[in-house]
């Protein structure tokens, strides 16, 4: 039986080979949803909230304007306007990038989805402008925000 008091806390301890992983990280009941819903079904889920008639995207358990616990998803589509954004000439590594990317934080019912956009030069793009999101084929879906490959222009 493990004791407390049975650790040596004066020499330092470490551990030869791999280290066995026995649990995984979950997004949460909210976000599992989500992203089940996306890879599923190809739809972006929301929550709202029946006290102060606001949804929220991604989805979160409690309403952070009122404090009510939410419990009705909805699916409030593939479409967004662009709240703000930036120009990227960096790729993740910090290395230079060959073709600037634009990143925007993109607002759907009263939340929103930071993601890439994609389909317009960078000095086109924005604030106020409609965009879709363009997801994977179903087969290549994984339950991951990656399952949107952008987000484009649209009407």
């Amino acid at each position: 039986m493990f004791s407390p008091f049975s650790i040596n806390f004066e020499s330092p301890t470490q551990w030869h080979g791999d280290l066995p992983v026995t649990s995984r990280y979950t997004a949460g009941i909210a976000l599992e949803r989500f992203f089940i819903a996306l890879r599923d079904e190809g739809k972006i889920l929301g929550i709202r909230c029946s006290r102060c008639s606001k949804t929220y995207v991604p989805p979160t358990l409690f309403c952070p304007q009122c404090l009510t616990e939410l419990q009705e998803f909805v699916d409030v589509g593939l479409h967004g306007e662009i709240y703000t954004y930036t120009i990227s000439y960096r790729n993740l590594d910090g290395s230079l990038s060959n073709a600037p990317q634009v990143i925007a934080f993109i607002k759907i019912a009263d939340g929103g989805i930071i993601h890439k956009i994609e389909g317009i030069p960078p000095h086109q793009v924005f604030i106020g402008m409609k965009v879709a999101a363009v997801l994977k084929p179903t087969a290549e879906r994984s339950g991951s925000i990656l399952d949107i490959c952008a987000f484009k222009p649209f009407g």
